[in-house]
């Protein structure tokens, strides 16, 4: 059967995530062209067409998955609803044991991020908006009089190193932490940063 005819837009997102989902099974390290170009069904060549090298290819991957993430992550941050639930839902679905991107990708990609410049960009980008539209949302809880929080700079972050923490432990070591007790941990410090009992945070969000 012949191949749909692709615009190069079209071709280029099925590229990348092709390239993904090959990463996410590979490791950065061990994919290649080719890898991708088979999954495909396609020639090397067309890769390279559209992504002249190997770490351009991988580099526009995180960049597509990144965007995807950020584009949910302001969906659920522009609810038309409390700031409570809009965190919550960002949080539970951002959070290891939800249903955001898989966290092998981010992983791989902050470790190869320590030896590449391109790929680092990427996700300190990733990072610093995800951090900017917490606080955003935080603060303007603080303002509706939801909860309190003096410093939602801060509350961001340490939201942000705990579900990172969490998924490094659940993504790399199975079995070592029970996915209810890592979602109980941070429904605990959400509650925290907001000032509020857990049960109290449950409650609001009816």
């Amino acid at each position: 059967m012949a191949r749909v005819r692709l615009s190069v837009a079209e071709r280029r997102e099925e590229l990348l995530r092709a390239a993904i989902v090959q990463i996410e099974a590979r490791g950065v390290a061990a994919v290649r062209i080719a890898d991708v170009a088979s999954a495909l069904g396609v020639s090397n060549a067309l890769v390279l067409y559209h992504f002249s090298t190997k770490e351009k290819l991988v580099a526009a991957a995180f960049t597509y998955a990144a965007e995807g993430d950020l584009a949910h992550l302001r969906r659920l941050l522009g609810r038309r609803t409390t700031a409570l639930r809009r965190l919550r839902a960002a949080v539970r679905w951002y959070a290891p044991t939800g249903q955001a991107k898989g966290w092998r990708l981010w992983i791989e990609g902050w470790a190869v991020a320590l030896r590449e410049p391109a790929l680092r960009a990427v996700t300190r980008d990733l990072d610093r908006q995800w951090k900017a539209a917490i606080t955003e949302v935080v603060a303007e809880g603080v303002a509706a009089g939801e909860f309190t929080c003096a410093d939602p700079v801060g509350a961001a972050l340490r939201l942000t190193a705990l579900l990172d923490g969490l998924a490094v432990q659940l993504t790399s070591y199975p079995g070592a932490v029970a996915r209810s007790r890592a979602q109980e941990w941070v429904d605990d410090a959400l509650a925290r940063e907001l000032g509020l009992d857990r049960r109290a945070l449950t409650e609001r969000e009816r």
